[in-house]
């Protein structure tokens, strides 16, 4: 699907839901697809992309970064502790803080640095033993921690389970950014994103409907 239905589908989603054009950011997430396919969607003029993982991106971006401004780098996957060094330098923003040694690790590089990228919480909503976030019992705790240790906290992110509907997940999300006074809901994927633009998403991840299947390797 070209760029521009992705960008026309998201106006009709915030239109639809009363929300104002352009309160939705678009990351094309780019993990595993080739530079010339990157590439591509640069050069139509898309600045916001997402990664997976640190080793990737570094290997990717910043020879990006020298051919085209204002590039805006997102991390999307886990987030090992001895990365988040390397996080700092190539991300404007990580949505996968997830536990209390990675908040303190990042609260740490802050103060050493003067920085932070903006940060979101995960929130494992549907209590799935393999995937990463914090959660949703304990989600409030979390945040205040976080917040505690002057973080960036924007928001909350999530990824629902795939069998189960998604727009439950996205209204939990919505529910408990809502109670601790956070704007940002990183929330829907390329099959679901204008569900989640109905529930609030600020943020939403489209890679496949964007960049076609991605490419293993």
């Amino acid at each position: 699907m070209p760029l521009s239905e992705i960008t026309q589908a998201i106006a009709k989603a915030e239109s639809d839901a009363g929300r104002a054009p352009g309160s939705v950011k678009l990351i094309a997430v780019s993990k595993v697809q080739p530079d010339a396919r990157v590439r591509a969607v640069l050069e139509e003029g898309h600045r916001v992309f997402g990664e997976n993982r640190v080793q990737e991106a570094a290997g990717k971006w910043p020879g990006f970064r020298e051919a085209f401004d204002g590039i805006e780098l997102h991390l999307i996957g886990p987030l090992q502790s001895n990365k988040a060094r390397q996080a700092f330098e190539l991300f404007d923003a990580i949505h996968t803080l997830d536990r209390p040694k990675l908040a303190k690790r990042f609260a740490d590089l802050a103060q050493e640095r003067g920085h932070c990228p903006d940060l979101m919480i995960q929130v494992n909503t549907g209590e799935e033993d393999q995937k990463a976030g914090v959660l949703p019992a304990d989600a409030d705790d979390f945040i205040e921690m976080a917040r505690g240790l002057d973080l960036p906290v924007r928001g909350l992110m999530c990824i629902p389970p795939i069998d189960e509907e998604a727009s439950l997940h996205f209204a939990l999300l919505a529910k408990i950014a809502a109670r601790n006074g956070l704007e940002g809901l990183s929330m829907g994927m390329s099959a679901d994103f204008e569900t989640a633009i109905s529930f609030g998403a600020t943020h939403i991840r489209v890679g496949s409907a964007i960049f076609g299947e991605r490419v293993a390797g």
